[in-house]
């Protein structure tokens, strides 16, 4: 008995962290109007890919990812990779959820420069 208890709180806790990660599953559109991304499970992370596009002429391509690798690093919070297709870089990449609001960036100089983007839940 006494140690199921550390099981079940242990239990517990991985229910919840799965809960957070799970919330920034779905579609989100850019506030800018510019796309939008779906973020899914890949493996243990999350990732992200282009579901649509504004602008035909993107360097983006509808299905490419652009999100890869991201992992909670805090509550509402993940840290990965992100790829821009306007200059074809990978960038060390950071998600925060806040409700149906997402910001995203990249970064450069370990985190010490990143340009951010905002995103609003769309499903």
């Amino acid at each position: 008995m006494i140690c199921r208890v550390p099981l079940a709180i242990v239990a517990t806790i991985a229910l919840a962290n799965g809960a957070i990660a799970a919330d920034v599953i779905g579609e989100w559109a850019r506030d800018d109007g510019k796309s939008g991304v779906h973020f899914a499970p890949c493996g243990g992370a999350i990732c992200g890919a282009v579901t649509w596009l504004r602008d035909k002429d993107s360097p983006a391509k509808i299905g490419q990812q652009v999100f890869f690798d991201m992992k909670p690093s805090d509550d509402n919070a993940w840290a990965g990779s992100a790829f821009n297709p306007d200059d074809g870089r990978t960038y060390s990449g950071k998600m925060t959820l806040s409700g149906d609001h997402l910001t995203t960036a990249g970064c450069v100089l370990g985190g010490l420069i990143c340009q951010s983007v905002a995103w609003t839940r769309t499903h």
